[in-house]
């Protein structure tokens, strides 16, 4: 039997997502749209928890606040980065490269999130997920050791990634 709460809420971060979003789309902050928001936030996880077949059963909430303003800092840092390398390089002495991740986490909303923030930090894309989701390919747009590249996304990002959702 499931649990009331787990019934009205079975995805609350989604929940919160949705009502901030929707209050976005309204370019205003009211009661009213904050609680229509709500409405939208409980009502569309409810109709759509049917299709969420391997979702994450925990997440870590202040390791999630961590990983979010390391990826806000990282963001940052690479605005500068790849503008540097813009002012400063030429096309000819930039080494792009594309780089295979082998990833070892499983829950799809991880893969998803790690995915988004390979491709918000400049400088990065990701280009592709394997059919069997074991593996991501990254575009670098300058990379001179693309194993570097990999590592750094394997332990600052997957790695914690990896310890959110349990």
């Amino acid at each position: 039997m499931m649990r009331p709460i787990r019934w009205l809420l079975p995805h609350p971060f989604l929940t919160l997502l949705l009502t901030a979003v929707w209050i976005l789309l309204q370019n205003k902050f009211s009661a009213g749209m904050l609680v229509f928001g709500l409405i939208l936030g409980v009502v569309i996880p409810i109709l759509t928890a049917r299709w969420w077949t391997d979702r994450a059963q925990g997440i870590r909430s202040l390791r999630t606040l961590a990983y979010v303003l390391l990826v806000i800092w990282d963001i940052v840092i690479a605005n500068i980065q790849v503008a540097w390398i813009i002012l400063t390089k030429s096309n000819a002495s930039m080494s792009p490269a594309w780089v295979v991740v082998p990833l070892d986490l499983k829950e799809p909303e991880a893969i998803t999130i790690l995915m988004g923030t390979i491709t918000l930090t400049p400088g990065t894309v990701s280009a592709d997920l394997s059919d069997n989701g074991r593996y991501l390919l990254v575009h670098a747009l300058d990379a001179s050791d693309p194993d570097a590249v990999r590592d750094e996304i394997k332990d600052r990002y997957e790695r914690r990634l990896k310890e959110i959702f349990v």
